[in-house]
């Protein structure tokens, strides 16, 4: 087995390749979105709006994978991500598995999961709805996680995932 280069400090950004694969450095604190499908990889970028973060971000497509063939993967450095983001995500990339990075070690890592009823993420796509005309969060109830199928809780209106505004 060869030997990483360990010549750049932890806090560094650094590609290295070890054994032919694709080696990119850790950071200390911050959140990991990995098993990204790669179609979805700057989708999710675009919901944790890193075009605005002036800390590390490290964003990887068509990176292979066991289980995805291709995957992505985005590293944000000094970010915890939300509940709010993760939900996003989930919509997204249901197959995505989020970690949590203190001191260089996952400290809690989870697949995002789709929850049963959507609040303020997802804009009802019928613009008709109560909800576009007035001042009322949209609500929206999962009637299927795979593929994602939504319902308004207003105008019960039904959406697949190519009919998704998020908010």
């Amino acid at each position: 087995m060869k030997k990483r280069d360990v010549s750049a400090t932890k806090d560094e950004s650094v590609i290295g390749h070890v054994d032919n694969k694709l080696d990119v450095s850790a950071i200390k604190d911050g959140s990991v979105i990995d098993h990204i499908d790669s179609k979805s990889t700057l989708k999710v970028a675009t919901i944790l709006n890193i075009q605005d973060e002036e800390r590390v971000v490290l964003v990887g497509m068509n990176l292979e994978s066991k289980c995805l063939g291709k995957k992505g993967i985005i590293k944000i450095g000094g970010k915890i991500i939300d509940q709010k983001e993760v939900n996003k995500i989930a919509l997204i990339a249901p197959n995505a598995t989020v970690n949590i990075i203190k001191d260089y070690n996952v400290v809690k890592k989870f697949k995002v999961a789709v929850p049963e009823t959507i609040e303020g993420i997802v804009k009802c796509f019928n613009p008709n709805c109560v909800s576009n005309h007035h001042n009322l969060e949209p609500k929206l109830h999962v009637l299927n996680k795979n593929p994602i199928r939504l319902q308004c809780h207003y105008c019960e209106r039904v959406m697949d995932s190519n009919d998704f505004v998020l908010t």
